[in-house]
């Protein structure tokens, strides 16, 4: 369910849908509007797999979970966009 399996396509995967809706966030956006742009994003990208507004909310808990966004004010707001590994130098 977090990760592909053999019932999850990969584009399902609540990690993968995640990092869609993390695409949509370029600014703070309600719910509403995330849901909106995310379905219309995977429309144009060929993304052809149905998904619900409850996977939608899933992914956004997990990606709440994971201290990636926030809901502050009614609008998601990406918290954390840098990189799990610090680049070595």
């Amino acid at each position: 369910m977090i990760t592909p399996t053999k019932g999850i396509a990969p584009d399902r995967a609540l990690l993968a849908v995640g990092a869609q809706i993390v695409l949509q966030l370029e600014r703070p956006l309600t719910v509403s509007q995330a849901w909106a742009r995310l379905r219309e994003w995977r429309q144009v990208n060929g993304h052809p797999a149905p998904l619900s507004f409850g996977w939608f909310v899933l992914a956004l808990d997990a990606l709440y979970s994971l201290g990636v966004l926030e809901l502050d004010e009614d609008l998601l707001t990406v918290v954390r966009t840098d990189h799990a590994a610090p680049a070595l130098r």
